[in-house]
């Protein structure tokens, strides 16, 4: 019964998507990304395993760009320890694809065709990977069982569950097989571990930790400066706002202006910095420079309040420079990455919807972070940071150590893949 609907679900899920991508480009680019892709594998991957000498080859699946951040470590360990070996990064969404599949780690990036018997069995013939990793989640039913049946490893790494989800209740049994096919699965918690041994998953369960610490250290200790933001900030406490939506920039606004404090500048990089979204940041903050202007600008744009970040992939070296840093999605649909700002040992404000980000209840747990409900909650805290320097030393260092502490998961992963030869059969 469980795949009758898992068939249906497959079923309206490719019919909705083309129907959308009649008005929406989301969906436009997930459906023509997949137009050719059975070409493009047998050409680009199929011409490489032609030769005498076939490649082996990693296959690396990230549903989208959160997960491919999580995968990142691993795909540049495993590129850097056997550099003979082809990598196949996938993705299932454009949100991911578009934005990485320049990505120079991996040999080839693709989206995933659709899940089904036929696909699967395909897509295992052309790409003949000698192992699979699929990051945190997403669980194609026929992919990892053809996967099964070839006998090719397969782990899934940074995976995290709760008790609510489908692979813990009784109708939950085609979730549980899917989990059965996977050779290990490394969790970030012992609470996942937990649950996946209450159902009979002990002896293929590691807690490994996230590999986003790992990822989030390295950007950290390797990033190279950004010279024009370090003179912008240059004898302010810079207060930088990353991944907002309109709920955040609001209130952020509010806060300045009751703040209303000479010393602080406000730096604000939106989830989405299409023209459209830019034009309404600029309208909410009409004294604000935009990054893209601020190098060919003279001087004064410097001197302004506000500067707005009208590109994407800077983010993350960003929050360097801040003395506060604000992640936003915490009035909508939930809090985007609060390791970036945390491995900086900054403190770090979001607002009331992190419940399902772990990392954000540890930060709150070590005094690193705070949530706030409204505009006078942000207004209370930044002012007590603002004055109170043992509250802020405290909060700094909090943050930073919180994220030290919980390095290592690549490691772990990749300890495991050398132990069982799962890179050199």
């Amino acid at each position: 019964m469980g795949l009758f609907f898992y068939h249906i679900f497959l079923l309206l899920f490719n019919t909705g998507a083309h129907i959308a991508a009649l008005f929406n480009s989301k969906a436009k680019n997930w459906v023509q990304g997949r137009k050719t892709i059975w070409e493009k594998l047998k050409i680009e991957i199929g011409r490489s395993q032609s030769g005498e000498h076939p490649p082996q080859i990693t296959w690396i699946h990230c549903a989208s760009l959160g997960e491919f951040e999580q995968g990142r470590p691993l795909i540049e360990t495993i590129r850097s320890g056997y550099p003979h070996h082809k990598i196949l990064l996938t993705f299932f969404s454009p949100s991911g694809y578009e934005v990485r599949k320049d990505y120079k780690g991996a040999d080839w990036v693709f989206y995933l065709p659709m899940d089904g018997p036929g696909n699967a069995k395909l897509f295992l013939q052309i790409v003949k990977p000698s192992l699979v990793i699929f990051v945190k989640y997403e669980f194609w039913y026929y992919y990892l069982r053809e996967i099964k049946q070839n006998k090719i490893p397969l782990l899934l790494v940074s995976a995290l569950f709760r008790k609510n989800s489908g692979f813990f209740k009784w109708y939950g049994g085609l979730q549980r097989k899917m989990l059965s096919f996977f050779q290990h699965l490394f969790v970030q918690n012992e609470a996942s571990k937990q649950l996946l041994d209450s159902i009979g998953m002990a002896a293929t369960c590691t807690v490994s930790g996230d590999t986003r610490f790992d990822r989030v250290i390295d950007i950290a200790e390797n990033s190279a400066p950004i010279h024009i933001i370090e003179q912008f900030t240059a004898n302010h406490k810079a207060i930088i706002a990353g991944s907002t939506w309109k709920e955040d920039e609001v209130l952020l606004k509010k806060t300045m202006l009751s703040i209303n404090n000479p010393t602080i500048k406000l730096v604000v990089a939106p989830h989405e910095v299409h023209p459209e979204h830019i034009s309404q940041l600029l309208k909410l903050f009409p004294s604000a420079v935009l990054y893209s202007q601020l190098e060919t600008a003279n001087t004064a744009s410097l001197t302004s309040d506000i500067l707005i970040i009208d590109n994407i992939g800077m983010l993350s070296r960003l929050y360097k420079y801040a003395y506060i840093t604000y992640i936003g999605g915490g009035f909508g649909k939930g809090i985007h990455n609060t390791l970036e700002a945390a491995v900086y040992a900054k403190p770090v404000i979001f607002g009331p919807v992190y419940q399902k980000f772990n990392e954000a209840i540890d930060l709150i747990n070590a005094g690193g972070a705070v949530s706030i409900n409204n505009t006078g909650d942000c207004k209370l805290y930044v002012e007590k940071l603002l004055l109170d320097k043992k509250e802020y030393s405290a909060s700094c260092k909090s943050a930073g150590d919180y994220v030290y502490a919980n390095r290592g998961a690549t490691k772990k992963i990749m300890r495991f893949i050398q132990e069982n030869r799962l890179l050199t059969n």
